[in-house]
């Protein structure tokens, strides 16, 4: 059986293997027999979801597994990855559930696993997961059934502890006479997002509230932003936030209509930190994916740029290894380790408006001196993913590429992790040049592999 579970979880489509009742029940059997193993003690686990219609099953069916193997859940029903990753810790549960996924259509769904730190579990349960799911289907086994349901009679007081929490971080600030625009997604920030802003004085004009389990995403939220441009423009708003479904990342648009993406983000909160002395080590976290103009931005204000491979599990990872204080994804996906180890869309959020708060700037103007260069992205149909070193056409043609840009652009080849694809990446100042060079060398790969 292949691995199961990905950098965020497992995913897949509602009611389709992995994510059929049975095995979801194993999945939750499996955690609590670890947990209730390793703990020497009944294991506490909190449960929160998203929007989608399929959730609610999904977590009865999680619930069954774990309260059958000895383990006491209670449900957040509605709420954010963060707040479910806050509430672990917060509440002394052992392990933190969250039913979501992402910024995937309603379709899909997933589970992540948080432990109290707010990292995700290990891979060694992970495997022990993967092993019992495999051993249930080769065995046809049936776990014995139960009326035992998970507890969600404090589900509202929970949501609230979490938005109270990201309140009270930021007592200082003040949006009076600041109007935004917040898409919700039709997802989990629904019903958090639009009032924790409102605590602050800012004028809310809310959008994509109304969720109906089947239209989390659609046309909304962070992969459309198209639709928040407008209405910022429209309503004459000071910023516009987009969230994804389960608002673990955010994306912008400033008081003119332009997109401000995660890249613009750190930009943005690298030298607000600085300017506060509070960016350890002067180093900011990325992934392969930002664009080399971030990187020459925060050179010129002597901050070094560390890259991670793409996922918020491996940013997360390279800033507990550097003890940075920043860190994140070109999607919007920024975690601030000194406050949370979990991507937050609205903590984002509240640090962002802090930030052109105490500046008095507006959006647009934070975002200065951050030059996004032109990029270019050829995919190319491969027959095998041997090492792009190891064929010398293709090193010789990707070093002379390199030698061309001069340090003043950027080659990023690698291979898909799910398609036979290999992806050819170059950022520089022209983008006629750049189209070259990488058909060229896509030609090249193509002619080696294909």
């Amino acid at each position: 059986m292949k691995k199961l579970f990905g950098t965020d979880g497992i995913r897949g489509k509602a009611g389709e293997f992995p994510l059929n009742e049975q095995t979801i029940k194993v999945i939750g059997q499996s955690l609590a027999k670890q947990f209730r193993h390793k703990l020497n003690r009944k294991p506490r686990f909190i449960l929160g979801r998203d929007t989608r219609e399929s959730g609610v099953w999904i977590e009865e069916a999680f619930g069954r597994g774990a309260l059958e193997s000895g383990a006491d859940c209670e449900s957040a029903k509605i709420i954010t990855t963060p707040g479910v990753a806050f509430l672990t810790k917060k509440l002394d549960f052992d392990a933190g559930i969250v039913i979501s996924a992402s910024h995937n259509p309603f379709e899909d769904n997933g589970i992540k696993i948080f432990s109290p730190s707010g990292e995700k579990i290990d891979r060694a349960t992970e495997l022990q997961i993967e092993k019992d799911i495999l051993e249930s289907r080769e065995h046809n086994l049936e776990s014995q059934k139960s009326d035992k349901k998970i507890k969600n009679s404090k589900a509202s007081e929970m949501q609230n502890e979490y938005v109270n929490y990201l309140a009270k971080e930021f007592t200082d600030l003040a949006l009076d006479n600041f109007k935004m625009v917040v898409d919700c997604a039709n997802g989990a920030a629904f019903n958090l997002a639009p009032p924790l802003f409102e605590r602050f004085g800012a004028e809310v004009v809310a959008i994509n509230f109304q969720p109906t389990g089947r239209n989390i995403n659609e046309n909304c939220g962070s992969l459309h932003l198209e639709h928040l441009q407008i209405r910022v423009l429209e309503e004459k708003a000071d910023f516009g936030v987009a969230f994804d479904g389960d608002a673990d990342r955010s994306l912008y648009v400033d008081e003119k209509g332009n997109l401000v993406d995660g890249d613009a983000i750190l930009w943005i909160m690298a030298r607000h930190l600085q300017n506060l002395e509070k960016l350890k080590n002067q180093t900011v976290v990325a992934t392969v994916m930002s664009n080399i103009g971030l990187e020459i931005a925060l050179k010129s204000k002597n901050i070094k740029l560390v890259r991670t491979d793409v996922g918020d599990k491996y940013v997360l990872q390279e800033l507990l290894k550097t003890d940075a204080a920043l860190g994140g994804e070109q999607s919007g996906h920024i975690i601030f380790p000194f406050q949370s180890l979990v991507g937050d869309g609205m903590l984002t959020t509240l640090f962002l408006l802090e930030a052109l708060r105490i500046n008095e700037k507006t959006l647009s103007e934070m975002t200065d001196g951050f030059v996004r260069f032109p990029q270019i992205l050829v995919n190319v149909k491969v027959r095998e993913k041997l090492p792009f070193e190891s064929v010398a056409e293709i090193r010789e043609v990707s070093a002379k590429i390199e030698k061309e840009l001069g340090g003043k652009g950027r080659l990023l080849l690698r291979y898909s992790g799910t398609e036979s694809l290999a992806r050819v990446m170059i950022e520089g100042e022209n983008q006629a040049e750049i189209e070259a060079q990488a058909n060229d060398l896509a030609e090249i790969i193509r002619k080696n592999l294909a």
